[in-house]
């Protein structure tokens, strides 16, 4: 994935506060650790130590269940100005996105926000923009303090997307997804995903206090995957980025499958317990970012109805 040389980035859209964190490393409330061996027991989440089956937003259930009731209290994320001497004021060109890779997350935030804001007007509704926060270890956020340990995640009370960039080098690293520039769009486009869903409504879905392949978190989430395919189908016309390769396509398709919950439980326990299930199995992952990849509506991604 190739950004055109001399298009436009606004980097306004993107905040740095890397390194502007500090203090004790409270965790997310009710966040995960990374999976370093064992599963969870008895009749808790089964989740792999927490942790990477979380990330691309398992948090996002806690989030919401916290935030129907009322949210939490603590800092709001919105009050830290941005370390002296972050380089995202230099994010200024597409050709500063194939180069750096915080210039190319500026570069997948306005491409994305694009696509979202002229698919709502051609439904003639308005999009909401949501800001992306890049943090170092840890930050305060509207749902609470949040460690680099739960992955990229989306909190509906102050609406932005929170991401360590550390978190491709453990995607990649540990989970053996592709490092190629769309894998990396994914997690980003996975995460405006549930700002969409947010807007819309349907986020609370996840909710439902059930697991499994079929639960609610399941099917908010692959719908997530699902919208995050739209906006590949439908890159190029934002006018930030070249044809898109079937390679890159496949980059992203590794992406999705290294976080899927049979992969993850496969890793951790040598075992798969789809009963268990809060994100989808790598199949139903991929899946659902193709058919939104190759059908480029969101109309396409009703994962809601039916089977999966």
């Amino acid at each position: 994935m190739t950004f055109r040389r001399n298009v436009r980035l606004n980097p306004g859209q993107v905040r740095d506060l890397r390194g502007a964190g500090g203090g004790r490393r409270l965790g997310f409330p009710g966040g995960f650790n990374l999976p370093t061996g064992g599963m969870g027991s008895g009749g808790g989440s089964g989740l792999a130590g927490g942790g990477i089956g979380t990330i691309i937003l398992l948090v996002i259930i806690i989030v919401v269940v916290l935030y129907l009731n009322g949210g939490l209290g603590g800092g709001g994320g919105n009050g830290t100005a941005q370390p002296t001497g972050s380089g995202l004021a230099d994010c200024q060109t597409g050709q500063d996105a194939n180069e750096r890779l915080d210039c190319r997350i500026v570069g997948f935030v306005n491409s994305i926000q694009a696509y979202w804001t002229d698919e709502y007007e051609r439904q003639g509704k308005t999009y909401q923009p949501a800001q992306t926060t890049l943090f170092t270890d840890v930050v305060d956020t509207g749902c609470g303090q949040a460690t680099s340990d739960v992955g990229p995640f989306y909190c509906p009370v102050d609406k932005q997307i929170y991401i360590d960039l550390s978190f491709f080098t453990v995607l990649e690293q540990q989970y053996g997804a592709s490092a190629g520039p769309l894998a990396q769009a994914y997690v980003l486009a996975h995460e405006y995903g549930h700002h969409v869903q947010d807007i819309e409504g349907t986020l609370a879905a996840a909710q439902d206090g059930t697991t499994g392949p079929t639960s609610g978190g399941v099917r908010v989430e692959l719908q997530a995957d699902c919208f995050a395919g739209v906006w590949a189908g439908n890159a190029v016309d934002t006018g930030y980025l070249e044809p898109i390769t079937q390679q890159q396509v496949n980059d992203a398709l590794s992406a999705a499958a290294a976080v899927g919950d049979d992969r993850i439980q496969s890793k951790a326990t040598g075992q798969v317990n789809p009963e268990t299930w809060t994100h989808g199995s790598s199949d139903q992952r991929q899946s659902w970012f193709i058919t939104g990849y190759n059908q480029t509506l969101p109309a396409a991604c009703d994962t809601f109805s039916g089977g999966l």
